[in-house]
């Protein structure tokens, strides 16, 4: 059994980056719904902000870009770098920082990009496809 799991490793941290990667463009893809954005806008959490409108759709846009990234495995450090700081954003700023209880979600991404910072993308990725040709 741990021999499976000590072979499989990699591809257990490429299905996982894939749909974490997933996950952030669902939530990211919400960047193209105007409506939605105008409502996030004028949550309390944005109204302290010079131009809300501006952050909320800067913040799904990282959400998508970071997404992309991930779930193809193209810079994939760059992603989990992108989806660190909107999640942390989202934890502290938009959430009440209780990342150990009420906010605990979004720093569960934070956690995960973590990961996939130090690690960087694996298999299944175009990172390791492109890094092959030189």
């Amino acid at each position: 059994m741990i021999a499976f799991l000590q072979q499989n490793q990699q591809n257990a941290l490429s299905i996982i980056r894939i749909l974490v990667g997933l996950l952030m463009i669902y939530h990211g893809w919400e960047v193209f719904d105007t409506q939605l954005l105008t409502e996030y806008s004028r949550w309390d959490q944005f109204k302290s902000f010079p131009n809300p409108q501006l952050i909320v759709t800067a913040g799904k846009a990282i959400e998508l870009i970071s997404g992309l990234s991930l779930a193809l495995g193209l810079f994939a450090r760059l992603g989990a770098i992108l989806l660190i700081m909107s999640m942390l954003f989202i934890t502290f700023t938009v959430g009440k920082g209780q990342f150990w209880y009420a906010d605990q979600h979004p720093f569960l991404f934070v956690l995960i990009g973590i990961i996939y910072l130090f690690f960087g993308a694996g298999k299944f990725s175009l990172d390791i496809f492109f890094n092959r040709g030189k």
